[in-house]
């Protein structure tokens, strides 16, 4: 594209694709929060209802780049207003589930749409921005999925406590109408120009360069989630007073805000280059609360720094992703799209899952630990991968 602003239609085509992920980011965290309706409601226990959260993320992860590798070739309007009016279908159902198995079926139905639904927007919304504002473009994309947590999460808990659960998919239900509406108005009409075998496009994942990209976001969100995970478990510790754990977690997702924007910023330019010292500074942050936590006010700055920090990688590992699939594998770009959300709930299970193993060795403080160091190898990858970019490019 030409133009280096962006125009009305850039705007009405971004704020749509934020909608989207909003709307999908809701139906996706939301379960949490209604875990324990589901598992009285249903009968079944809460590690039961649990597995509705770890088969979506699972589901998700393992599809995603399945599906989008054998529908690279798909008209993208067509495909992503489609799997939009799924979406609001497996959401109905849900509002009707009158039993675990089938409810577990919709959502992992429901994890493929969205997995798949949130690549789209990215490539829709890297394609058709002016270069120089690729990087506002998907921070205000990833943006929905923080409003999701701040805003959509909440009022999704408390419509399953005033009414019941069902209601709270009625909700999203809604809620995916009303992106259909957008979608379907505002969409442009795009034709991949490469029709590629699954062959070709896993062939991506065979390059060194790919996969060294690939684990920069999952160590960085593995760093944050390996205490984020815990946070409850600090807060208590820190002797939080009663009531205010809910309002304290609220304030985190809403500095996340803030951190998204960041991100937008740190991506406008050599977004690579940047990320090598924002993983430096993170693994500071999350270190220093084995101090800081000791009181309650300076906890409280130190746990607000870790939001901000938390998020600063999705928009520049998002783009460089795509980038690096046009350089080594053109006919790809579809699954490199795919990657960073896989990425993300790849180091979020590992960063939860070492976190958890340190916790249950007796100190819990020593996740800070945990965190700050999986930072630390998040920075050198990124240190490594950045230097490989100086060599091509003095190359050529």
């Amino acid at each position: 594209m030409h133009t280096t602003e962006l125009t009305k239609r850039h705007w009405l085509l971004i704020l749509t694709l934020t909608l989207l992920t909003f709307v999908l980011g809701t139906s996706e965290f939301v379960i949490v929060g209604i875990l324990t309706d589901i598992s009285s409601s249903l009968h079944i226990t809460n590690a039961k209802a649990g597995t509705l959260v770890s088969a979506f993320a699972i589901t998700f992860a393992i599809a995603t780049p399945l599906v989008m590798s054998a529908t690279s070739h798909f008209p993208k309007r067509k495909w992503m207003l489609f799997l939009i009016g799924l979406f609001i279908i497996l959401n109905a159902l849900c509002v009707i589930s009158t039993t675990y198995v089938m409810l577990l079926a919709l959502r992992m139905m429901t994890a493929i749409v969205t997995g798949v639904l949130i690549s789209l927007a990215m490539i829709v919304a890297s394609e058709n921005m002016p270069i120089a504002k690729r990087g506002l473009a998907i921070s205000f994309v990833f943006g929905g999925f923080t409003l999701a947590n701040v805003i959509g999460v909440p009022i999704g808990t408390v419509i399953a406590e005033r009414y019941d659960w069902n209601a709270t998919f009625l909700l999203t239900t809604l809620l995916g109408a009303i992106a259909f509406l957008a979608s379907f108005f505002i969409l442009p009409t795009m034709h991949s120009p490469f029709r590629s075998s699954m062959r070709d496009q896993f062939s991506l994942l065979t390059h060194p360069r790919i996969l060294m990209a690939f684990f920069i976001p999952s160590l960085g969100f593995g760093a944050t989630y390996a205490v984020y995970t815990y946070l409850v478990p600090i807060l208590k510790g820190m002797e939080a007073p009663s009531g205010s754990i809910s309002w304290i977690l609220f304030g985190y997702g809403f500095i996340s805000i803030f951190s998204n924007i960041l991100a937008g910023k740190i991506a406008s330019y050599n977004a690579i280059g940047r990320l090598r010292f924002v993983f430096l500074v993170q693994a500071v942050v999350l270190i220093s609360l084995y101090w800081t936590t000791d009181n309650f006010i300076f906890g409280l700055v130190n746990i607000s720094l870790m939001s901000l920090m938390a998020i600063l990688l999705t928009t520049s590992t998002q783009l460089y992703l795509i980038d690096l699939a046009g350089i080594y594998q053109p006919k790809a770009t579809g699954l490199a799209a795919s990657l960073m959300p896989v990425a993300s709930n790849v180091g979020i299970a590992f960063g939860s899952g070492l976190g958890g193993i340190v916790y249950h060795q007796g100190n819990l403080m020593s996740v800070t630990w945990v965190g700050g160091l999986i930072a630390i190898l998040a920075s050198l990858l990124t240190f490594l991968s950045h230097r490989l970019d100086q060599k091509q490019k003095q190359a050529a």
